[in-house]
């Protein structure tokens, strides 16, 4: 908890030196009115799809209102979801070359797929901003969790939970889209701690995402490996948690197995209470995506990100993108009051709805 502190306190300076440099005017003025043009921007922002809530919950607003924070209420957002759509989301970043957008921010539905619109908006003269997953092509700029800490940290709490049992049978391991290098780096991440402590039984790159396909998985495991085999399951979301356990829970299996998560989305918040998920992954989108708006309006004023980015990336088409890491925390049934409640992601009413309210009250959340 120690770093994420630390880092929270310096992400705030960070918003404090912004927002100081953005009532300044952010540079000297010309007299030619390109001081108006730089407080009038337009930012562009592509998100990748709507079943992880957090994209228009938490992500858009926050981006928006940070957006117009360093623009004296002058900025504007354009905004567009992919829905999944790697293609559609190529089209999208077409569509913001043609509104002449100052800079874009990009979460990628595929980062590869993307690489050859990101050079098109390069080429026209728009920074870029990789949000979340690191696209591959010039971008100018990366912000994102500390991607191989998420599966350390799933990891370790799977195999806290499991104690002296980590031998008695074999786990699955669910991870994320091959098209997705956050997948890659939690995958990895997760193994380091895993491997030669536990039987990995079954292992599958889910595709897209989605529940429905993490169920899938989750049935041809139980048929191979046997209900009654699987001590364990490694999710590395939330969303396919849940597609997880409705999965077991129509093999028959009434006594769930710890299985892990990411996103904190609410309904993974209300399994943890339920204690059909055991744990979560809380990643602070109110740190984020300040931190994405920051690098956008700044390399859109041609400014400097020295005092933004903590670090560099390496992408498969780039080196030392400079980068922003922001850490992750654990959240069990015994922290989410401190956590996602204390930090204001979710308030207990919207947890505790009549379904939960017995989980709650065991809990201690009331």
């Amino acid at each position: 908890m120690s770093t994420r502190t630390g880092r929270g306190a310096m992400t705030v300076g960070v918003v404090a030196m912004a927002v100081t440099l953005a009532a300044c005017g952010g540079g000297s003025k010309s007299g030619d009115g390109s001081e108006t043009k730089k407080k009038d921007l337009k930012i562009g922002l592509l998100l990748p799809e709507k079943q992880a809530a957090r994209y228009e919950k938490s992500d858009k607003p926050l981006i928006e209102k940070m957006v117009s924070e360093l623009t004296s209420g002058k900025g504007q957002v354009v905004y567009a979801n992919a829905e999944q759509d790697a293609a559609r989301q190529n089209q999208q970043v077409d569509e913001m070359i043609g509104k002449k957008v100052d800079a874009l921010i990009i979460d990628a539905v595929d980062s590869k797929a993307i690489g050859g619109a990101v050079q098109r908006a390069h080429e026209a003269g728009i920074p870029i901003v990789a949000f979340d997953r690191l696209a591959e092509g010039p971008v100018d700029a990366y912000v994102s969790f500390d991607n191989e800490d998420v599966g350390h940290v799933q990891a370790r709490a799977l195999l806290d939970n499991l104690g002296t049992k980590a031998k008695d049978g074999q786990i699955v391991m669910m991870n994320g889209a091959r098209t997705d290098p956050n997948a890659a780096q939690f995958k990895k991440g997760a193994h380091s701690e895993l491997d030669g402590k536990v039987s990995i039984g079954k292992e599958y790159d889910t595709k897209e995402w989605k529940p429905e396909n993490a169920a899938a998985n989750m049935r041809t495991a139980i048929s191979a490996l046997g209900k009654d085999k699987i001590i364990g399951v490694y999710s590395a979301n939330d969303g396919m948690a849940g597609g997880i356990i409705s999965a077991l829970k129509a093999a028959g299996v009434s006594k769930l197995p710890p299985i892990t998560g990411q996103d904190t989305e609410l309904a993974g918040v209300q399994r943890i209470v339920a204690g059909e998920q055991f744990m979560s992954v809380y990643k602070s989108y109110a740190e984020e995506s300040p931190i994405a708006a920051q690098m956008a309006v700044a390399l859109a004023k041609k400014q400097s990100l020295i005092s933004i980015a903590n670090s560099k990336t390496n992408s498969p088409t780039k080196s030392d993108i400079p980068t922003a890491l922001v850490p992750v925390v654990a959240v069990i049934k015994e922290n989410i009051r401190s956590t996602v409640v204390g930090d204001g992601l979710y308030t207990i009413d919207e947890i505790c709805t009549a379904k939960y309210k017995a989980a709650c009250k065991s809990a201690g959340l009331q």
